[in-house]
């Protein structure tokens, strides 16, 4: 595994020759070819690629990717762990705190063959089995990070002074499944978004071109929205994401007092989920970073092998159901990972052999 040559992939868009990496994102805006994987916490990389081309995602090779059992996976919250969170997030709503929050869980299996654990061979099953629009590759094994990534949400969009997001908020198995519970979750993070760009943002330039779009996705839709501003004279991509990260969709409003109850409740840190991954080509002033959701990373702990990690969650607001929440994260988690577990030929299964076990304590 750490003979593979560095890498990142983002659709049609390949970069090779890593020339440097820092944490630095005044760099974004300096020169060169980007790849840029922002933990949920606040960790940042960026790495820069002397070549950069475009090609298909390769075929999926029966056998190169050797995933977990289906049944190795364990839950940083068991059902009745993440019903509660739901209920004291409810109670939180009662007591005026916030008025939406992001719950989420983190799902972990060991890996059977640690050292030919390759992610981009990953992101081909996911290519196949679960094609999204911002499904991509950071393969740089040396500075920790290992991602395949089959998000479907927009974080950031730059084209000039131009920047753009696309908050998803509400899901469903399909479109007749959706609640007014939705409608107003995302509406919500509309809000809230508006404001975060309206901070970086000329003043009066923040519209909302669309909001409330049914979007279907493999095996779900999903409410998406998008949010659209200029940037204001000398503001660039460390000013942007000071002040959207981490992504609205993923947090709850208000923002601050969701990021409290979140570091509450949760018991594992989210890492790249829900974090922000992408491209930046600050030679053009463009760039396309995309929340971390639907994505895999690759956990090395040194003696330990190496674990296969996941995230899954839901927004929970005054209207949620805990049941009805928890079968949520079950359902974005389930065909992903059928596809990851999956150690021949990638086709997902519909769902998990067994339930996740959740973690103890």
């Amino acid at each position: 595994m750490h003979d593979l040559a560095p890498l990142a992939r983002f659709g049609p868009l390949v970069a090779t020759g890593l020339r440097d990496v820092t944490s630095d994102p005044e760099a974004l805006d300096s020169a060169g070819f980007w790849a840029v994987a922002a933990d949920f916490e606040g960790a940042l990389t960026c790495a820069r690629f002397d070549r950069v081309h475009r090609e298909a995602v390769p075929a999926a090779v029966p056998g190169q990717w050797r995933g977990p059992a289906r049944d190795a996976w364990n839950s940083s919250l068991d059902r009745a762990g993440y019903t509660a969170g739901v209920r004291r997030i409810r109670e939180h709503i009662a007591a005026g705190e916030v008025y939406q929050a992001n719950l989420c869980r983190v799902l972990s299996a060991p890996l059977p063959d640690p050292d030919r654990a390759d992610v981009d061979a990953l992101t081909a099953l996911l290519a196949r089995g679960n094609p999204a629009p911002y499904a991509g590759t950071i393969r740089l094994p040396a500075h920790g990070v290992e991602i395949a990534t089959a998000s479907p949400e927009l974080y950031l969009r730059r084209t000039g002074t131009t920047v753009e997001s696309g908050p998803i908020k509400g899901t469903g198995r399909t479109a007749a499944d959706l609640l007014e519970k939705d409608h107003a979750e995302n509406v919500m993070i509309v809000d809230l978004v508006r404001n975060d760009l309206g901070r970086v943002c000329a003043t009066g330039s923040v519209t909302v071109p669309e909001l409330c779009a049914v979007e279907p996705h493999p095996g779900l839709v999903h409410l998406v929205s998008t949010v659209r501003g200029e940037l204001a004279p000398g503001q660039g991509w460390s000013a942007l994401l000071a002040a959207t990260f981490p992504p609205g969709s993923v947090t709850g409003a208000p923002k601050s007092s969701a990021l409290r109850i979140i570091e509450a409740l949760e018991r594992a840190p989210r890492g790249p989920y829900c974090g922000g991954i992408g491209w930046v080509d600050a030679d053009r002033g463009t760039g396309e970073l995309a929340v971390g959701i639907r994505t895999f990373w690759i956990d090395r702990a040194p003696g330990a092998g190496a674990l296969l990690r996941f995230g899954t969650g839901a927004g929970i607001t005054w209207g949620s159901d805990p049941e009805r929440e928890w079968a949520e994260t079950e359902l974005k988690a389930s065909r992903l990972l059928a596809i990851a577990s999956s150690p021949e030929d990638g086709e997902p299964g519909g769902g998990l052999a067994q339930p996740l076990r959740g973690a103890a304590g």
